[in-house]
């Protein structure tokens, strides 16, 4: 084989540290991009946050404009849009608090109930042993061989029953119940022994607990003996208690969610506008930068000059991710307005490609500027994926947004009679009555992803 040289011309992408950092940039959410620039500002000496405030200024259409942007000593990252409405509109929205857990709340009982050193031992342990939702997760056996490899002095079972006994009075009523029949009967026994149907009340709840979660409405008249006015009476009382008592300590472990974008209607037009508590505005030192006009070289002259480029490409790539979610926020805005001005069920259906068309643009970029990214609307606050939908045809030709109609569903069972539930045949012949062909089994999808149970566990006589 003989040996030689060739000479070959190919071309091929190379992505760059400016570009990885952009792209890195970009699909970040405001609470990490918020981390990403506290972190550059400790790193880069020539980096600082502007903390001079301008005025605030209205945008439309023209922001979308590419203009060049001439760069000085003096870098600012400007946001695209600034809101010209009360800035308390748009504050950060707190979905959860610190709060009193359910353990501590036992354990302060406890502490106020006369017990003995090693009854309250024993109360300790069996509050550890009571999950979030209020149940006991341990029998009384296991309890007690645990105190015993603890104590110094053996307990019985009996006094461990007794020490449960008192915690189950404790608030809220039914803790410590080891299954839902015990809870919900140590809460009927906080009911006057004179209420109408309290004895049919607490044996329906002994013997046919699963009966009543499935709303087997026929089963229960025959076993309890009722008609059905009277077993109504019945699950009037029952619908007043609490299968999970935990579930009002329930910790949220959501912090903020701080809208990227924010939807407002002026004069007839939906304005878009980045929302200027989501990001600082940051600069270049201007004392260091100013030292590059000396013309000595140094080791200090170019970490200055290393730094200071770097504080650029930071800067840049804020800016263009801040012009990239403005072009994707407003032409989702543009597309999807039946819904701004209607409500979900005149969503139309929409992919990545048609924004990644409209804005020119990939659709991997689409993807991941809208991953993280909160839209603020007078109709509440949306990630911006929830605006893409696929698409399912209708009589008249159209394409039927798959958010319409799980919307357009919500409605129909809304407003469905109890007595006599929607089946899912049932809806998908009033949806073909709308014009929108859709199978039995699309809509049993849609039923389940919206947690709506099935029409026989719907029905209800009150």
């Amino acid at each position: 084989m003989k040996q030689g040289l060739q000479l070959k011309f190919s071309q091929q992408l190379s992505m760059t540290p400016q570009l990885q950092q952009a792209i890195r940039l970009l699909q970040l959410s405001s609470f990490e991009l918020q981390q990403e620039v506290q972190q550059a500002l400790e790193e880069n000496p020539l980096l600082e946050q502007d903390e001079i405030e301008e005025p605030l200024r209205d945008h439309d259409e023209e922001a979308l404009s590419d203009d060049n942007h001439e760069w000085d000593q003096n870098y600012t990252a400007e946001l695209m849009g600034a809101v010209g409405q009360n800035d308390a509109d748009y504050d950060a929205m707190v979905f959860g608090c610190g709060k009193e857990t359910l353990h501590d709340h036992l354990r302060w009982q406890l502490q106020l109930s006369h017990f003995s050193p090693v009854d309250e031992q024993i109360g300790l342990a069996i509050i550890d042993a009571i999950n979030a939702a209020g149940y006991l997760t341990q029998s009384v056996d296991e309890l007690t061989q645990g105190l015993n490899s603890q104590l110094q002095e053996p307990v019985e079972d009996d006094e461990v029953a007794v020490v449960l006994k008192r915690i189950q009075q404790f608030d809220p009523v039914g803790v410590g119940a080891r299954d839902v029949s015990e809870c919900l009967l140590l809460q009927l026994q906080q009911f006057p022994e004179q209420m109408p149907y309290l004895s049919q009340a607490r044996k329906a709840v002994a013997n046919y607990v699963e009966l009543l979660g499935q709303r087997d409405y026929r089963s229960l008249c025959k076993y309890l003996k009722l008609n059905e006015t009277q077993l109504t009476e019945v699950l009037a009382i029952v619908q007043q208690l609490q299968p999970h008592p935990g579930d009002r300590f329930e910790q949220n472990d959501d912090a903020y969610v701080i809208p990227d974008v924010v939807v407002h209607k002026k004069n007839s037009r939906w304005i878009v506008e980045l929302n200027p508590q989501s990001l600082p505005k940051l600069k270049v030192n201007s004392s260091y930068a100013a030292l590059i006009q000396d013309a000595k070289q140094s080791d200090d002259m170019s970490y200055i000059r290393q730094h200071l480029q770097e504080a650029k490409w930071f800067i840049r790539s804020i800016e263009s991710r801040n012009e990239t979610l403005l072009k994707v926020a407003t032409s989702i805005v543009q597309r999807q307005q039946a819904f701004f001005e209607l409500g979900e069920e005149a969503m139309k259906p929409m992919v990545l490609a048609d924004i990644a068309a409209a804005i020119e643009m990939h659709e991997s970029t689409v993807s991941r500027v809208t991953s993280q990214k909160y839209m603020h609307t007078p109709r509440g606050v949306f990630e911006l994926k929830y605006f893409f939908s696929s698409q399912l045809s209708t009589d008249g030709g159209e394409d039927c947004s798959s958010t319409a109609i799980r919307a357009l569903l919500k409605k129909l069972v809304a407003a469905e009679n109890p007595k006599k539930p929607l089946s899912d045949s049932k809806l998908t012949e009033l949806m073909s009555d709308q014009g929108i062909q859709v199978a039995r089994r699309t809509i049993a999808k849609y039923r389940e992803a919206l947690q709506i149970p099935p029409s026989n566990q719907r029905k209800r006589l009150i």
